[in-house]
């Protein structure tokens, strides 16, 4: 079996009574993109400078690339790019001589740097504004320059600590197809940290739902939905011709149906919930009644499903006290949907 490239085991930080980090065990295999998805201050940051050394465990143990962070972090550092939320370069140089800077100070050859820095550019699709000076970058500019800093030490892991902190949709979009292309054509582990459930799906082979400092579910998306939802998982949307002509009989006749859990209307529009896939029977229910069907649909629960569903399953008795109103939940998914 394949050894993990990010081996955490017990990993816990304490300031003082609060526990940033309680008990965290997590492995990520190499050439994996890892999602660490929760809310701002779950203690993902604080996990990330575990792991690179920055900061020492009040328990357990960070293992990157087979090496203790906390006794050899300068090792560590060899191995392992990081990109923190705010990336900072001299905005009165060009983006081309920040990263020849970076390169000298990365240790590389002189012979190489020149070379190196021009291809990083153009790998991170900057290789048209490479004489631009870095104050002139955008803000998604500037992640990609970021990201060509990282890769320019050539890294066996890339940290992203909140990767795409105010970049516009397109640019998201175009910054996360770059992640993934570069991690598939070169076989980088990526750890991503972010509060965007949306974009964690969109690139991350796995995902971690991290809150209140700990690891509430670990898995793909489609384990952690099937795990959830596996008593309620299939719901099939029938949207038929014209109206029911009789929607409270025809109702009542589908609850009594054996596997039906709920029913409900909504116009043309019947959505039915069932212990499993009983769609054939479904549809010649229908059929029977003479009821002409234009779409058969199955719901496929998204991350933001999962994140509620476990959000919901581990609040402790007294944030169900202080939160029964569900401001805290509405007031997160507000943010992760902007």
């Amino acid at each position: 079996m394949e050894q993990p490239i990010i081996e955490l085991a017990g990993l816990t930080k304490c300031y003082g009574s609060l526990k940033a980090v309680d008990q965290l065990d997590l492995q990520i295999r190499p050439g994996e993109i890892y999602g660490l998805l929760g809310p701002n201050g779950a203690g993902k940051t604080t996990t990330i400078l575990m792991m690179l050394g920055l900061t020492e465990p009040s328990a357990g143990v960070a293992k990157v690339c087979g090496i203790n962070a906390t006794h050899h972090p300068i090792a560590v550092k060899r191995k392992v790019g990081y990109m923190p939320d705010n990336v900072g370069f001299y905005d009165s140089m060009t983006a081309f001589d920040n990263l020849q800077y970076i390169a000298r100070l990365s240790g590389l050859p002189e012979r190489e740097v020149k070379n190196r820095t021009r291809d990083m550019m153009e790998l991170v699709g900057l290789g048209d504004a490479l004489h631009k000076k870095a104050g002139a970058y955008s803000r998604g500019m500037k992640q990609r320059l970021g990201l060509a800093d990282v890769l320019i030490r050539q890294p066996e892991v890339i940290i992203l600590d909140e990767p795409t902190l105010g970049i516009d949709p397109s640019g998201v979009k175009d910054f996360l197809g770059l992640i993934r292309q570069l991690s598939r054509q070169q076989g980088i582990t990526v750890l991503l940290s972010s509060h965007h459930l949306h974009q964690v799906q969109q690139v991350c082979d796995r995902v971690g739902i991290f809150v209140g400092g700990k690891l509430l579910a670990d898995g793909n998306v489609e384990t952690l939905s099937r795990h959830l939802f596996s008593g309620d998982q299939f719901v099939i949307s029938i949207t038929l011709a014209n109206a029911l002509p009789d929607t409270l009989q025809v109702l009542t006749a589908l609850k009594a149906m054996e596997g039906i859990k709920d029913v409900s209307a909504e116009g043309r529009t019947i959505e039915i919930t069932s212990a499993r896939n009983i769609t054939p029977d479904i549809v010649r229910f229908f059929v029977a009644k003479e009821l002409d069907i234009m779409g058969v649909h199955k719901k496929e629960y998204g991350l933001e499903d999962i994140y509620q569903r476990y959000f919901e399953n581990n609040l402790t008795d007294h944030e169900k006290d202080g939160k029964s109103s569900g401001l805290f939940q509405r007031s997160f998914f507000r943010k992760v949907k902007k």
